[in-house]
């Protein structure tokens, strides 16, 4: 429950506890939601973009030694880090700045461009850890595998890099 209150924003009228991790409240909800600014968001989005690049580049190391058997849990971990990652990042972030970007048409032109970016660039990352997802039990998928991660790597890093410089930097406090 606590992911939601910090997704969706606790509501006032409910007294809750925040846990130590929740992002605080610190500004008003963008216009129509009841998402609020967290002044502490961009940082989790960037110390998630940091954990998945590690997580890549171990298991490219794993891979590249031959140990698949250490690739399997840590492409796991980097699904699951993922997938917390852009739910986060389609709530907290694209939504929130759908709404406070709505009178700024060039911005607003470029995060749906990045969204739009994301919801591909997802797909394939999402393919890749489906097709080996049995890495470890299916020796044939081996031959391909760092290749295909390679590519995957340095899309994730490419993406990563434009996000931090380009779109971040408009997630700003609603007026």
């Amino acid at each position: 429950m606590f992911l939601l209150d910090w997704l969706f924003g606790r509501r006032h009228d409910e007294p809750q506890a925040a846990p130590a991790h929740a992002a605080p409240e610190a500004g008003p909800c963008a216009p129509g939601t009841s998402i609020r600014y967290s002044a502490d968001l961009i940082e989790h989005l960037v110390r998630d973009h940091r954990s998945m690049l590690d997580c890549v580049g171990e298991i490219g190391r794993a891979a590249r030694s031959g140990r698949l058997d250490e690739a399997v849990p840590l492409l796991e971990r980097f699904r699951t880090d993922l997938h917390g990652h852009l739910l986060v990042e389609n709530v907290r972030l694209y939504v929130y700045l759908e709404h406070t970007l709505a009178s700024d048409p060039a911005s607003h032109a470029l995060m749906h461009e990045f969204r739009h970016d994301m919801d591909e660039i997802g797909k394939k990352v999402v393919a890749f850890l489906t097709r080996y997802a049995r890495l470890g039990e299916d020796p044939s998928l081996a031959a391909g595998f760092v290749a295909d991660l390679d590519a995957v790597a340095a899309a994730l890093a490419d993406r990563i890099r434009r996000e931090e410089d380009v779109l971040y930097p408009l997630y700003a406090p609603a007026a």
